[in-house]
């Protein structure tokens, strides 16, 4: 396996002078665009890895997929889906115009940036502080890994520039998608998305959503059936933002991307995978991670389709 997927990096090595690091939080700018590594954790506990597999990176958007499982877990599906939606986007992860246009002024999905505050938002505890507590410590225990922290300049450099999502947020609050102090919610979801990383990590959180939500470790229900039912669905559907279709017909497995250069992947019954390639395409998403996911997706045939 460790051969398949260092030919699988070397193949697709060459895709990273063909994106961008995400330069609109200046920290990420500062990310190697020629990195590219792979790491699987399946459900014998097994871990291959190649490529760039060390390279330490921010969640960003990953995150919202523990995110939505607190949010499931600490409100339930009616509360969550009467302030988010379930639907794909066609518009970028930023984009502000559906939440006008639409009736319900409810956020298409929440793994686009407006339904991922308002699910921050829905997570319990009685202020920013509280709820990203409660994310970050459902990280660290899907994720194996104690040690996982905030990189603190990338969650300044959020703060500082993140005037789109403040302008997304004080919307939801306007159109009462947001009850909470819109300041606070912004400040936990802005943690979240600079919560460092490896893809061992990654990987082994996918591990977790691929064996239905029972850790492979140690044999422990951490989500429930249900929520590890509707994340996977909405990860399929919606998971890579406007890229979400072509991603399903190409690989075939529910995955989340990151601005970081991530992508989650979760084979289920089988195994979890994440690459990291901070060099974009124009739609977000790692332009080599998903060469390498859709060779190794025909390679293993994993697509569930």
């Amino acid at each position: 396996m460790e051969e398949l997927l260092k030919t699988i990096i070397d193949n697709n090595r060459i895709w990273t002078k063909h994106g961008k690091v995400a330069s609109y939080i200046p920290e990420l700018a500062k990310a190697n665009p020629d990195a590219l590594g792979i790491h699987i954790f399946d459900l014998e506990c097994n871990e291959f890895y190649a490529g760039d597999y060390e390279t330490a990176f921010t969640i960003q958007s990953v995150s919202k997929v523990i995110t939505l499982i607190c949010a499931l877990i600490d409100k339930g599906k009616e509360a969550v889906f009467s302030k988010v939606g379930t639907e794909p986007s066609a518009d970028p992860f930023n984009s502000i115009i559906k939440l006008e246009t639409r009736n319900s002024h409810k956020p298409l999905n929440p793994f686009i940036n407006a339904g991922a505050i308002a699910c921050t938002s829905l997570v319990s505890g009685d202020n920013g502080i509280e709820k990203f507590e409660r994310v970050i410590e459902m990280v660290k225990k899907m994720a194996n890994n104690p040690n996982i922290q905030v990189n603190f300049n990338v969650y300044q450099s959020e703060k500082l520039t993140g005037n789109t999502n403040r302008a997304i947020a004080y919307y939801l609050k306007g159109a009462n998608i947001i009850e909470r102090d819109v300041e606070d919610v912004l400040d936990a979801y802005f943690k979240l998305c600079s919560i460092e990383v490896t893809v061992k990590d990654v990987a082994t959180i996918a591990a977790v959503i691929a064996n239905g939500g029972i850790t492979p470790w140690s044999n422990e229900r951490i989500v429930p059936k249900e929520v590890n039912q509707i994340v996977q669905a909405i990860m399929m559907t919606c998971g890579l933002y406007d890229a979400s279709g072509e991603f399903a017909v190409k690989i075939g497995v529910p995955s989340k991307s990151g601005v970081g250069g991530c992508i989650m992947s979760v084979v289920p019954k089988k195994m979890g995978i994440a690459v990291v390639g901070p060099a974009l395409d124009e739609s977000g998403n790692s332009i080599g991670g998903k060469k390498v996911l859709e060779e190794l997706s025909e390679k293993l045939n994993l697509s569930i389709f």
